[in-house]
């Protein structure tokens, strides 16, 4: 055993797949689709979130269904400009940050700009999907808001010159690209609304139900395509957590041959340890993230010893993890129905502190408390053992709902999820908790779970699947794909 078993116990499994060098691949912008060169697909993820912007784009090798890391542009949502005179505010982010449909259409166009101009990709030519999402609708009052909002990613996206076909599914193989057209089963399925291998909350939209419905799933697809390069089968049953600013996942059932949805998590997650983070004074009091203080390439001793725990403790005595009350129309700032979830056989999760964020200053002056003791050292630990300990309430309520089987496969990504030592941490208090038969086989943690899950949605709405590789199914099962197609024609019948 080495020191790192000795100090943390099993080593997490992480799955990060190594960047593709476009330019290499491609030495002129069609070479890549030369008979002597393997056909890439590839799709750009583009998410106005709570707290960072991004363009992701990805290359999936669509003989082996494996998904590449190709370019990553990312901004910080707080530099939106501001809106000028004659621009209607239809939202704000959850620190207050004003929003216009021009101010949100502008940064996406030039975050997409960015990114493709320094992967050298042609837009028309060789970019051949884009998907759209957002958290931002977490902290949004009204259905025409969340609205808005996905109008101004469209025009983002259009400004940038991205072609309307690009985002939206195919209607036949003629809408296919030719190079693709081997690969679409689009002749045997179409696109039904599952997205790798899930069926949505039947009974009620997204919005309805929780207001980032929509990250769930891509969260979830994503990290069933990372989990690949960690050998890990990450299929249904699953449970799927994404710690971005705010909260957001799936439970999935073993349905056959699409599972179904049967719970969503939802709330806030990164905001907890921003809240510990402003209460240093290292970064701004309302907009200030972790991430200003823990940059990705900055390395801190995380020190260990009883007393980050303690601190841990402390802060989640603030911290409530729960079914959320049928009575809620909000759970940690995000909309939601929890009766019409009920209805639908859906059970919601959600992470709060306070009421709606209410005792995130009280997070703050423990912050205080602990940068002005001990340093930036102690408050990196302390956050690490909170993620851990949210991870461990949050599966357990799963758990005691019924929701969560011994074979459960269980996804973790986002920036408050897999940063710093909490995959070790995670993993150690999930072995711990002895219900799970091989928790170290079945927990996994993913780096850019969202843009992976893009990566998949734009290959399910396009049916290009890979049979021998599959993404649907359950763990351990091959592929769906002849139930798939007697479902179909058993409805096309009926």
């Amino acid at each position: 055993m080495g020191l790192f078993d000795k100090i943390f116990g099993p080593k997490p499994r992480i799955a990060k797949s190594q960047p593709i060098d476009v330019v290499r691949i491609k030495p002129d912008p069609m070479s890549i689709y030369k008979k002597n060169i393997e056909d890439y697909y590839i799709a750009a993820s583009v998410e106005v979130g709570n707290t960072t912007t991004k363009c992701i784009l990805t290359a999936t090798n669509m003989s082996t269904g494996m998904a590449q890391h190709v370019n990553k542009t990312v901004r910080m949502t707080r530099d939106v400009r501001p809106p000028k005179e004659g621009e209607e505010v239809f939202g704000r982010t959850l620190t207050g940050v004003p929003l216009t449909r021009e101010s949100v259409s502008e940064l996406v166009s030039e975050t997409i700009t960015d990114c493709l101009v320094e992967a050298n990709i042609d837009i028309k030519t060789n970019l051949h999907f884009v998907v759209r999402s957002t958290g931002v609708v977490a902290g949004f009052a009204t259905p025409e808001e969340v609205g808005n909002f996905i109008l101004a990613l469209a025009d983002g996206c259009l400004k940038a010159g991205v072609m309307p076909k690009n985002m939206t599914p195919a209607m036949s193989i003629d809408t296919i690209p030719e190079q693709f057209k081997k690969h679409t089963l689009i002749g045997k399925v179409v696109f039904l609304g599952a997205v790798a291998g899930v069926l949505p909350p039947t009974g009620a939209t997204g919005v309805e139900i929780v207001a980032n419905e929509m990250e769930g799933e891509l969260a979830t697809a994503g990290i069933k395509e990372g989990a690949k390069w960690a050998r890990v089968d990450f299929r249904n049953p699953c449970l799927s957590l994404d710690f971005g600013t705010t909260l957001d996942g799936r439970i999935t059932n073993s349905d056959t041959p699409y599972a179904k949805t049967i719970g969503n998590f939802c709330g806030l997650a990164g905001a907890i340890p921003d809240a510990i983070v402003q209460g240093t004074g290292l970064v701004d009091q309302k907009t200030g993230t972790a991430l200003d203080v823990f940059k990705e390439n900055r390395s801190v001793r995380r020190k260990r010893g009883n007393q980050a725990e303690k601190y841990a403790e402390e802060i989640h005595e603030h911290i409530s993890i729960e079914i959320v009350p049928e009575g809620r129309d909000r759970y940690g700032s995000v909309p939601v129905d929890a009766k019409a979830a009920k209805k639908i056989g859906v059970v919601l999760i959600g992470c709060d502190v306070g009421k709606d964020g209410s005792d995130l200053p009280a997070l703050a002056e423990i912050g205080k408390k602990i940068y002005e003791k001990h340093g930036i050292e102690m408050i990196a630990c302390v956050i690490d053992h909170v993620a851990a300990i949210s991870v461990g309430r949050l599966v357990q309520t799963a758990i005691d709902a019924g929701l969560v089987t011994k074979e459960t496969a269980i996804g973790i990504t986002g920036r408050a999820g897999i940063s710093g030592n909490k995959p070790a941490m995670i993993l150690d208090r999930i072995i711990k908790m002895g219900f799970f038969d091989d928790p170290e086989s079945q927990v996994i943690f993913v780096d850019d779970g969202l843009a992976r899950g893009a990566a998949v949605m734009a290959r399910c709405m396009n049916s290009l699947g890979v049979p021998n590789n599959p993404i649907g199914g359950n763990r351990g099962g091959g592929c769906v794909l002849a139930g798939r197609m007697a479902l179909q024609n058993n409805n096309v019948t009926k």
